[in-house]
């Protein structure tokens, strides 16, 4: 089963940590010192009554310092009008023989969901039909939903599962669609709102990962037990399929099946060891049987017959040696026969300065998108009747960023998305049998481009290794050290950070004569796995080196000047945030610091911290990684008398994937400290920066007006 993509038009601050919920733990018996002193541990029951007094205190003073700026109600209806455009992309989702879409404007501000024809999709003005309207749904209701994912059953696509949260937190509730009536089934499938993680088996099945009852759930607050439902049966009357242990770590035990265009199937179960580790199980007559690869490895696609896996470590198996960050494939008899003695064969294998970016399929074609220096390219993989592949490129523009869409299970076409920091995305109709590639729809410009330029350069970090960084500024720019910059990036999980088409970031800084920096750094996956784990654990100060070398090399450059350069990041981007405003105070005069993790020593009590010690370590059981993070750690590192730029704390209160409760305790400290900052809780959002567009553009109203006086005024 395929999960229906969804293109919500609120913005996201940051990139995900973990896909899925998570729980929120307020301060208990056992917390381990030395923080057992922490005077703001009362800041981590979330909707305590004197926590969100405290709230409501510092975000009314944020609120009135900011919008009493003359320029606020233009960023503001500038980024509203840019979220809630008439002549957005409508992305699309092969369905039911369909084209859907979720969208959101000013007239449907938590969204609708809606349909059309292909040919209809493909004119300039499609005549859409609403199919969900959350809006209308949430008002029946009485409840604040936020749509967070939609599943159809394959081949016939027409029963649905539909998850909803409350403010858009991480936990859902499951219901059953029917897209031939418009409407939920009654008595159909329902999950109350949990922590899911959920399959479809058949038309009257389905694989579910909960909490079964009290404490079936893993230290993160996931699910390690599966359980088989049945239509018409309570949940209380559902089979067990596979249980793991309930100390495992990673984002919970998760139910897959996949399928082909030829009709085979493939049901698998993962179980999570660790952050990035996980083990792999075929559902067969048997049970759930272990499949022998890699615990870095995950079965991604199911093409003719083959399932294929992506590689995210080496491997030497049947003779043959694979290298981490490739492809590879298994014969789909063979394994469900033999899940323990697979033959792997070489679908794809990463060169130098490549990575794997995406794998994804149509009715008999895989395709696969790549990252060559950070630049985008698109495969299509044709299976030949001897077990090989016919591959070809599509033709696309070079130094953009490029992306499968929806892909039809029924035929070969795939949507294809094309765009770059100037280049408005256009989104291309690909056939993958005959290789034709038409463009469908392109974005108009949101912002005037035409002043600018984008540069691809390095930096040498601390330890000689090159960091690619792209900067767009303008084309006559002053070599001084005047241009106001804003500068990101991720530096973790894997995370692939490549150009995008910001509406926003145009309007409201471009235009203005300022420019923007996007960093490659290590942790991500820009250059396959080896980048990334070249900063796990306790090497992560190499990630915080990366950053600091990048903002060096600007400033050597004379692009810009610690007095106007700032730096903007969220979630593990936030972490990011709070050690260079720590570490490195002098190199700028503006921090923003988004739905952050600051307290690495109580991670683990937080929200869904310990499902992320695959990433960071655990300071409760590995005594290097608990010295490197009472070092390292912003919360542990702020200083009172260190001389920090005034930041700008964002978080939301419906965050049950970090939590709020870094980003409060945080603050509180620089409060007690005597420093200044900016702290603003948004009520709704999950981790995000809001549960609809007004939301998210009074979010980057406020916190594009903080850059401006910081680094224009």
């Amino acid at each position: 089963m395929r999960p229906v993509l969804l293109a919500a038009a609120a913005a996201v601050v940051s990139l995900s940590i973990a896909a899925g919920p998570a729980r929120s733990e307020t301060a208990g018996a056992g917390d381990s010192a030395p923080q057992a002193d922490d005077p703001y541990l009362w800041l981590e029951d979330v909707s305590s009554p004197r926590a969100m007094e405290w709230v409501d205190a510092h975000n009314a003073v944020t609120v009135q310092r900011l919008e009493a700026d003359p320029q606020y109600q233009s960023f503001y209806d500038e980024a509203l009008a840019i979220a809630g455009a008439k002549d957005r992309i409508p992305q699309p989702s092969f369905l039911n023989g369909q084209i859907y879409n979720f969208w959101q404007d000013e007239d449907h501000l938590r969204g609708i969901w809606r349909k059309t024809t292909l040919a209809d999709y493909r004119s300039a003005s499609p005549h859409w039909t609403t199919v969900l309207d959350i809006d209308a749904l949430g008002k029946a209701e009485g409840k604040s939903w936020v749509l967070k994912g939609i599943d159809c059953l394959e081949p016939d696509e027409r029963l649905c599962l539909v998850s909803l949260s409350v403010g858009g937190e991480d936990a859902v509730e499951v219901r059953e669609f029917d897209l031939a009536s418009g409407s939920f089934v009654d008595s159909g499938f329902h999950l109350p709102r949990g922590k899911h993680r959920v399959a479809w088996e058949d038309r009257d099945h389905l694989l579910v990962a909960t909490d079964w009852n009290p404490g079936d759930l893993t230290p993160s607050g996931y699910p390690y037990i599966v359980k088989r439902v049945t239509r018409g049966q309570p949940l209380s009357a559902a089979v067990e399929v596979y249980r793991g242990e309930q100390q495992d770590g990673g984002y919970g035990v998760s139910p897959a099946v996949l399928h082909d265009g030829q009709g085979n199937r493939l049901a698998v179960i993962e179980r999570p060891l660790d952050t990035f580790h996980h083990q792999t199980f075929v559902l067969t007559a048997k049970g759930a049987e272990k499949l022998a690869i890699p615990d870095k490895a995950s079965v991604v696609a199911l093409v003719g017959g083959r399932a294929i896996v992506q590689l995210d470590e080496d491997w030497s198996a049947g003779g043959m040696a694979f290298k981490g960050g490739s492809l590879i494939q298994l014969d789909l008899a063979r394994l469900k026969a033999a899940p323990g003695a697979p033959e792997p064969k070489l679908v794809w294998a990463p060169g130098a300065r490549d990575a794997l970016d995406g794998v994804t399929s149509t009715r008999d074609n895989l395709l696969i998108s790549t990252l060559e220096n950070v630049r985008g390219r698109a495969w299509v993989y044709r299976p030949g009747a001897d077990g090989g592949w016919t591959k070809s490129q599509l033709p696309l523009p070079d130094n953009l960023a490029i992306g499968y869409g929806s892909t039809d299970e029924k035929s070969n076409l795939a949507f294809v998305s094309a765009s770059g920091f100037l280049d408005p995305s256009t989104l291309y109709l690909a056939d993958t049998a005959s290789g034709s590639l038409d463009p469908v729809k392109s974005l108009p410009a949101q912002f005037d481009a035409s002043k600018d330029v984008v540069e691809q350069l390095e930096a040498t970090s601390s330890d000689g290794t090159k960091i690619p960084y792209f900067v767009v500024h303008r084309k006559d720019i002053a070599y001084d050290g005047t241009t106001p910059t804003i500068m990101t990036a991720y530096g973790g999980f894997q995370v692939s950070e490549t150009p995008y088409y910001s509406g926003t970031t145009g309007k409201l800084w471009l235009e203005r004569g300022g420019a923007f920096v996007l960093a490659n750094i290590r942790g991500g996956g820009e250059f396959g796995p080896g980048w990334h784990e070249a900063g796990l654990g306790t090497k992560r100060q190499i990630i915080y080196d990366d950053f600091a070398a990048v903002a060096q090399d600007l400033i050597a450059r004379k692009i810009t000047s610690p007095r106007r350069l700032g730096i903007e990041g969220g979630s593990n981007g936030g972490l990011l945030m709070g050690v260079e405003f720590t570490q490195h105070p002098e190199l700028w005069n503006a921090v923003l610091i988004e739905v952050p993790l600051l307290d690495m020593i109580r991670i683990s009590k937080i929200a869904a911290g310990a499902s992320w010690q695959g990433e960071y370590g655990d300071v409760n059981a590995d005594p290097a990684v608990r010295a490197f993070w009472e070092k390292t750690s912003p919360y542990s590192a702020l200083k009172r008398d260190g001389k920090y730029p005034e930041p700008f704390i964002f978080t939301t209160t419906k965050d049950d994937r970090v939590g709020p409760q870094h980003a409060r305790k945080f603050a509180a400290r620089m409060e007690e400290y005597g420093l200044p900052f900016y702290y603003y809780e948004n009520t709704e959002g999950g981790h995000g920066s809001g549960a609809d567009i007004k939301q998210s553009a009074r979010t980057t109203a406020l916190t594009m007006i903080y850059m401006r006086q910081k680094l224009m005024d």
